[in-house]
Formats: structure tokens, C-alpha cells, sequence
């Protein structure tokens, strides 16, 4: 019986190597086809000992750079408003590190000011110069304001895409009594197994209808291998948050704020389930998200406020028209400005 129970035990563990190892080979088939199918659309460029993706086009100045938000998609998402926007300026955006193609720093929660390093460091070893207009969706809004912080003179206006709010964490737990849940521990879990090929089994396929079908292949190819950079991200939320509360001071840079208006009506059954909310909780909650959204546009004497009734938070997909016009507004008052300084 010992026996039996010892060959048993041996066949189980046998098949689990096999497994694993299947997993992982599999895993890395897909990465390299993931590589030759969807390479970088922009430039690889080193800032020292590993490559962040740029992707700049159009011409002409202050040069936009696209700054995105919590997701694994990284610059993808900007697609829409890139291809329109580079008709009338230079337009980058670019992949956090480990995000898309960007290569990893390292495992952990990112230091937001290491973060806003990095994109300034790609910029100059890319010879892209300022000034800039820096645009933000969602946490892309602190990072701009972040990099505002440390590099104010090279930053001549920004655009605010339903972008977050440094208070943004206890202001909405307050509104709707309901605080924000983090990431289950299952799915955490899942960033040390990349390796396995068990997330890119189980995590289902990107859904992106405003998307073309070939850039949602490549955020899907590559959407295993950003989970472990964007949970990072997620980590270091309430630090990126709290760096970004202690500039809240513009001056006088254009600065243009998209916020979302869509109403609990608006949108569909399953989409209002998967809040968690009720509708009271819903609007308690958009109340105290505009109210935010407001007080963004005080922090700058040359702002202007947009609300989109027709867009839920993703207003770079669901409305890059909106994106777009406010990008060509501030782009415009830098122009006019440059234009009036004695050279």
C-alpha cells in the first residue's frame, strides 16, 4: 500500500512538473509571437540599463505627451486621440515602465516621483523638447501634476481627462459610504505566475469596440505581461495621490478639464451591478466627483470646464472629439503666448 500510495504520489507530482512546464513554454511561444506580431508602433529608447516606448508623431510646437491611466493598456488607449491630434502638433505618448513594451523596473510599488523621472528622462534621450502640454486620463492627472512639480519649466499647459484627485480615496468613501475595494488577493496572486502562462489562460480577452481590431490583438498579447507593472501601480495609488495633493497650483498655464457626465440612466443593467452601487450611492458618488473635477479647474487662472454628458471615465475612447478640441485649445493659448514673448 505504501508503495502504491509513493507511485501515486510520484505520477501526481510528475504531471504537475509536466504541466508547469508545458504552461510555461507555452507562455513564452506567445510572448515572442506577441513580439514579432505587435512590435512597438514608436522608438525603444534606453534611459539606462532599460527601454521605455515612445511613440511620437505629427510635428510642430508645444509637443502633447499623452500620459494614461491605471490599466495594463499603457499608451494604447490614446490611439483615437494621437492619430487626430498629430494633424495639428507633435503628439507622444509612451508605456510606463513594464506596461506594453516598456521593460520592467523592477517588482513593487513605482515611487511616483521615480515615475515622472522616467518620463522626463525618455523625453530628453529621445531629443524631444519642450514645452509641453501634458495630458492625463484618470491617474495620468496626478502624474502630469507631478511632473509639473518637478519640472514646471519645461510644462506650458495641461488637459485634465476625468482626471483623479488627490482626495479623491476618502471623499468618494465618504459620498457613498461604500469604500473602494482593492484587488482581490486570487488575482495578486496571479502576477508571480506569469511566467506559467496561467493568467493569459485565465484572464479573458480585451473588449475595446472603439479600438482598431488589431490594437486590442496587441493589448491582449501583451496584457499578461503588464498585469505584474499595473497592480505595482494600483499599490502605490494612495502614494501617487498623496505626492500629487501637494502641488495644486498651476498659475496661469492653459489648462482645460474633461469630466464625465453619464447619468445612472445611461447606462445598462449589467453595467450598473457591476458598480456595486445603488443609485442613490451612484449619484452621491458623481456629485462628489464633480465637485473634485471643479476644484481641479481652480488651480488654474486660465482653465476651462467640460462636462460630458454622453461619456462614462474613459472619455479618450468614448469621446476622443472632446479630447482632441481641448488639446487644440491649449495648444493654441501656448502658441498665442509664445507668440506674444519677446524673443
Amino acid at each position: 500500500m505504501r508503495r502504491l500510495v509513493k507511485i501515486i504520489a510520484l505520477c501526481v507530482l510528475a504531471t504537475v512538473v509536466v504541466v508547469i512546464g508545458s504552461g510555461a513554454a507555452w507562455e513564452q511561444i506567445e510572448r515572442n509571437r506577441a513580439a514579432a506580431e505587435f512590435p512597438a508602433p514608436g522608438k525603444m529608447i534606453d534611459i539606462g540599463g532599460r527601454a521605455v516606448h515612445l511613440d511620437c508623431r505629427g510635428h510642430g510646437s508645444p509637443t502633447v505627451v499623452l500620459e494614461s491611466g491605471a490599466d495594463t493598456s499603457g499608451s494604447a488607449l490614446w490611439f483615437p486621440v494621437q492619430r487626430q491630434a498629430a494633424a495639428f502638433t507633435r503628439v507622444c505618448s509612451y508605456d510606463r515602465a513594464g506596461l506594453m513594451w516598456s521593460e520592467s523596473a523592477g517588482d513593487g510599488p513605482r515611487d511616483p516621483v521615480a515615475v515622472v523621472a522616467d518620463l522626463q528622462r525618455t523625453l530628453q534621450a529621445a531629443n524631444e523638447s519642450p514645452p509641453y502640454v501634458m495630458v492625463g486620463a484618470s491617474l495620468g492627472g496626478p502624474l502630469t501634476m507631478i511632473f509639473t512639480k518637478y519640472h514646471g519649466s519645461e510644462v506650458a499647459g495641461l488637459v485634465f481627462v476625468d482626471a483623479a484627485h488627490p482626495d479623491q480615496t476618502g471623499r468618494l468613501a465618504a459620498a457613498t459610504g461604500h469604500p473602494e475595494d482593492g484587488i482581490p488577493a486570487v488575482f495578486k496572486v496571479l502576477r508571480y505566475l506569469t511566467w506559467t502562462g496561467l493568467p493569459r489562460l485565465l484572464i479573458p480577452e480585451p473588449t475595446v469596440p472603439e479600438l482598431p481590431a488589431d490594437v486590442v490583438a496587441a493589448i491582449g498579447a501583451y496584457q499578461p505581461v503588464s498585469l505584474a507593472a499595473s497592480f505595482d501601480e494600483a499599490d502605490a495609488m494612495e502614494a501617487t495621490l498623496r505626492e500629487a495633493g501637494t502641488f495644486r497650483d498651476l498659475g496661469d498655464r492653459p489648462l482645460a478639464v474633461l469630466s464625465r457626465g453619464k447619468t445612472w440612466s445611461a447606462y445598462s443593467e449589467s453595467e450598473r451591478a457591476g458598480t456595486g452601487l445603488t443609485r442613490d450611492q451612484f449619484d452621491r458618488m458623481q456629485q462628489a466627483w464633480w465637485e473634485m473635477q471643479v476644484e481641479e479647474a481652480s488651480w488654474s487662472t486660465r482653465s476651462t470646464h467640460r462636462k460630458l454628458d454622453d461619456s462614462s471615465h474613459v472619455i479618450q475612447l468614448e469621446r476622443p472629439d472632446a479630447v482632441v478640441d481641448a488639446i487644440r485649445t491649449v495648444v493654441s493659448q501656448v502658441r498665442a503666448r509664445n507668440a506674444e514673448s519677446p524673443r
